[in-house]
């Protein structure tokens, strides 16, 4: 049997503007690394336009909160007008933590991309999955291992040169 050439094309296409998105992410991603943060970023897009960015700033802020999905949430909210982020897709280069996936279903993300998974503090599937907890009202379709690699590495090399400063 062969595949439907339009199933597959959107396929394509879906995989080429996630890479896309998770691309912008790793920029901002390497931004936090720059200010010596973890190296996280995120971006929130809707209708195929980013509304939102977000890279990590706990350390520089003081503020335990400051992770970059949830800066990226923050101004996607600011520039819509609403809490609410209902039909926009996040992109964060790595697998939320259990307070990022709360705020990802508080704001009705509908489409959550991560790029590394993280196994010690995942909740996206790593250590729990919050995403999948059928008691809770909204579930985020959620899709894991876009430019796993390249994300990985970022993270990689930045404790490798905070260990060597030791």
């Amino acid at each position: 049997m062969t595949e439907d050439p339009i199933e597959y094309s959107i396929n394509i296409d879906q995989q080429l503007a996630d890479e896309r998105y998770m691309q912008l992410a790793l920029t901002l991603a390497q931004e936090a690394a720059l200010a010596g943060e973890v190296p996280v970023g995120a971006i929130v897009v809707k209708d195929g336009v980013v509304i939102g960015r977000g890279g990590n700033s706990p350390i520089d802020t003081h503020d335990p909160t400051a992770h970059a999905e949830i800066a990226a949430l923050r101004d996607a909210a600011k520039n819509l007008g609403n809490y609410r982020l209902v039909d926009c897709s996040l992109y964060v280069t790595l697998e939320p933590c259990a307070m990022c996936t709360g705020a990802i279903q508080h704001a009705r993300i509908a489409r959550l991309v991560y790029g590394a998974s993280d196994p010690k503090t995942g909740a996206c599937g790593s250590v729990v999955n919050l995403m999948a907890e059928p008691k809770l009202n909204h579930h985020t379709e959620v899709f894991s291992g876009v430019l796993a690699n390249e994300c990985g590495a970022i993270l990689s090399e930045f404790f490798k040169q905070k260990r060597l400063k030791k």
